[in-house]
């Protein structure tokens, strides 16, 4: 799926802007950094490494040789050099001793994009089996120099031999919620091609903006491009609250050859992503005839999904598509353009004469089929133009030709039907692979989307599943994350949220499944600090945290474990809410928790304590740890055990923690067995109101109490709970001997007309049952 870019279009890129990604990217080592290695440390880690004995010096005596094809890149290597030393090394046509060698050679170099580094006492060899291979090669070769003197490098003596596992690799960039500079944009793709993706997935088109500009329709620049003013805050907090200040812009066509040519120069192909059928208030309120009703229509202020989408039965609709990719394709050579789908409710299309005809004349079973009609179309029309399309997974539902790349961000499973059904997928799932979501539990971290990704579980995500054949398994073509930037302002929040995670997806990326050791990727982060800092890059710096897991102990009784991933470091805790400090008990063992209280831990390394406190308030009640089951099972990503409504963790309002279980569409009934009569007068619950992410409150809750498991007794009923957030449901009656309870929720079903979602279901969200 990679269109390689031309050696012309590489030196002609080589000019001011190849000086300016010299002066910033390729400054990035530490001298007194990798003076402390003690093996090759290279991300992402190259298919086979080997440290040999002692070093060599590229010094001005060294030259440099490459044949006239490779000019481009050796001078790209020059520039490197003498960043570092002051000094332009000698280029010499004939083979000698003390230089560096580029050398194609695809016969010896079998993989494309791949490369072999050799240093040795004489020379180093970058030989690679195309022009992609050399400059992966050199960007290798740059994270083992180090500055020797003033006026030359060290390079530890050895070899790599290298390629990637996929051949798309790629990092999504969405900016129709906030945009951001060229110049920021040449930074984010310079940092894309020092760890070897080779796909910028320019996300242009949203109902918050339009970024693109389209001569042939002036008011996507002058309307659809703004918005009278952003939401504060998350959206789920009600009620919304706005800035009033106009916010918006768009690249103009030149601006978006000069990305596409700078992306070109390191081997990054750009895939722009126009949106359709939904996500099209933006562009509807320019021309609002594109929609259903007609309007008018408001370029959105808030984030979520509109029932306004294009009108898949106006003929006018099509034109209007084509028109616009019509100049995408004059702008964006890459074989591929996404096309989006995903997100387009059918509301409207329900209640559409023009809408309904469509689906008449062309004997479709309904509104999943019309759009399947409207994705087809544009499918087509591309393929006429010499481009395949990119849709998201919710494409496969309404139905298109397998000429079509599915990206399955929904989930895993969405991916691998795919596979099975011998469509090409590029695996983005959210839950792993989405860098808008927190990377830390810390109640102080910026405002996120929702959820919780950390660098661990991104490093530890696996794209081909095992439940595929090899067969199947080929169609899996590479791996992406994604950046969806609501909540991300400005670029120095973008790159806190980025990375380092970005370069835990490198390694899925690029590297064998084999080589991949975390432990090892996080000492290579940790000496890659510096090659961020001299980015300045704003990347979240807490690699090293301490995690917990309760677990069962004696009699019941649940002890919390701590564990670090820094091997040199200790953790000091307190159980009395204090920071904990040098003079803090040391953790040796699992902590009992026999009772209710609030643990502070800290990581220390010396006489130093190193990154965030950690917090976790344990509730202890009667319940802990006893026998639970579920007549629904929880959904989607919050399909988790039912012991966690038992664990003695209330969960955050950010609902990010892996606490709150989801019920969509269906009722919580719990049952509860206390393995004992015990006596009890209180039980409660925490439910979730949040309406704005479809999150429902139950219409009712009821608690009851049995002796023997068949004969219930009702001790609590109630409703109306509308407060927005967290509601703590708390029922307390008479003293009673009872050994079973029933804990059962009544989902609301749909979201109600007029709610956000209108008609789609609705989420029962539950955390820690508590009895006394």
């Amino acid at each position: 799926m990679q269109t390689k870019p031309s050696c012309m279009i590489f030196r002609n890129a080589l000019n001011k802007t190849l000086r300016l990604f010299l002066r910033i990217t390729l400054l990035f080592i530490s001298p007194a950094l990798y003076a402390q290695q003690t093996s090759f440390s290279v991300i992402p880690e190259p298919v086979y490494i080997k440290k040999g004995n002692g070093g060599v010096n590229i010094s001005p005596a060294t030259t440099i040789n490459y044949p006239d094809e490779l000019k481009a890149s050796g001078e790209l290597l020059n520039e490197a050099i003498r960043s570092y030393t002051g000094t332009l090394l000698a280029v010499n046509t004939r083979p000698q001793a003390n230089q560096l060698l580029l050398k194609l050679d695809s016969v010896v170099v079998k993989e494309k994009e791949g490369y072999h580094l050799l240093i040795e006492d004489d020379q180093i060899l970058i030989m690679g089996h195309d022009q992609a291979g050399i400059f992966y090669g050199i960007q290798s070769l740059m994270q083992l120099w180090s500055l020797h003197t003033k006026n030359s490098l060290r390079v530890e003596k050895g070899e790599i031999r290298d390629y990637p596992r996929f051949n798309y690799r790629g990092m999504h960039l969405d900016v129709g919620r906030h945009m951001y500079s060229v110049a920021f944009l040449k930074k984010f793709i310079d940092l894309l091609a020092v760890y070897k993706f080779n796909v910028f997935h320019w996300h242009l088109t949203e109902d918050q903006g339009w970024r693109i500009e389209i001569k042939k329709y002036p008011k996507l620049q002058s309307v659809s491009a703004w918005r009278d003013g952003t939401i504060i805050g998350h959206k789920k907090e009600a009620p919304h609250t706005f800035d009033s200040v106009k916010y918006g812009g768009y690249y103009t066509q030149d601006q978006i050859r000069e990305v596409v040519r700078y992306a070109a120069s390191k081997y990054v192909n750009i895939l722009p992503e126009i949106e359709m059928p939904g996500h099209a208030l933006a562009a509807l309120a320019a021309y609002p005839q594109l929609g259903c009703t007609g309007g008018p229509y408001k370029t959105a202020q808030f984030w979520g999904v509109f029932d306004d989408v294009f009108c898949a039965g106006n003929e006018e609709v099509y034109q209007f598509m084509e028109d616009v990719l019509d100049e995408v394709i004059g702008l964006f050579p890459y074989a591929y353009v996404h096309i989006g789908g995903d997100e387009c409710p059918k509301l409207k299309w329900k209640h559409c004469v023009k809408c309904q005809q469509k689906i008449k004349e062309n004997g479709l079973k309904d509104e999943q089929e019309l759009q399947g009609y409207f994705m087809k179309r544009i499918e087509k029309y591309l393929n006429s133009k010499n481009r395949k399309a990119v849709g998201w997974d919710e494409v496969l539902e309404g139905g298109v030709s397998r000429n079509t790349t599915i990206m399955n961000w929904r989930g895993e499973q969405s991916g691998i039907a795919a596979a099975k059904e011998k469509y090409e997928v590029i695996m983005t799932p959210e839950n792993m692979l989405y860098f808008d979501y927190y990377q830390s539990l810390d109640k102080n971290e910026p405002v996120a989307a929702g959820n919780y990704t950390p660098l661990s579980k991104v490093y530890g995500y696996e794209p081909v599943p095992d439940s595929l054949s090899p067969e199947q398994a080929a169609y899996i073509k590479g791996v992406q994350g994604g950046i969806w930037t609501e909540y991300m302002k400005d670029e120095k929040h973008l790159e806190y949220m980025v990375f380092p995670r970005a370069l835990a997806l490198s390694e899925i990326a690029w590297s064998d499944k084999k080589g991949k050791n975390y432990p090892w990727f996080l000492e290579k982060l940790r000496h890659h600090r510096d090659f961020m800092n001299r980015m300045k890059v704003n990347y979240y710096p807490y690699f090293d945290e301490i995690t917990s897991e309760i677990k069962p102990g004696a009699n019941g009784t649940p002890v919390l474990t701590l564990k670090t991933t820094f091997p040199k470091g200790q953790i000091r805790y307190t159980l009395d809410g204090s920071v904990p400090g040098l003079k803090s008990k040391l953790y040796q063992g699992p902590v009992l928790l026999n009772r209710s209280m609030v643990l502070n831990a800290g990581l220390f390394v010396g006489n130093k304590r190193s990154g965030k406190v950690f917090n976790q308030a344990f509730l202890y009640h009667s319940a802990i740890q006893k026998k639970i089951s579920l007549a629904h099972a929880p959904a989607g990503k919050y399909n988790f055990p039912a012991g966690l409504l038992l664990n003695g963790i209330e969960g955050h309002h950010r609902f990010n923690d892996s606490q709150w279980l989801g019920f969509s569409g269906e009722n919580l009934e719990a049952l509860i067995d206390l393995g004992a009569l015990t006596p009890v007068s209180h039980i409660g619950i925490n439910v979730l109101h949040y309406p704005w992410q479809r999150m429902w409150a139950p219409k009712k809750l009821s608690f009851l109490v049995s002796v023997d498991g068949k004969e219930f007794k009702e001790v609590y009923s109630g409703g109306n709970f509308d407060l927005n957030g967290i509601n703590k449901v708390r029922a307390k009656f008479p003293l009673l001997n009872v050994r079973y309870l029933k804990i059962i929720g009544e989902n609301i079903g749909r979201v109600p007309v007029g709610g956000y979602g209108e008609g789609e279901k609705a989420w029962l969200m539950a955390d820690e049952i508590i009895i006394n």
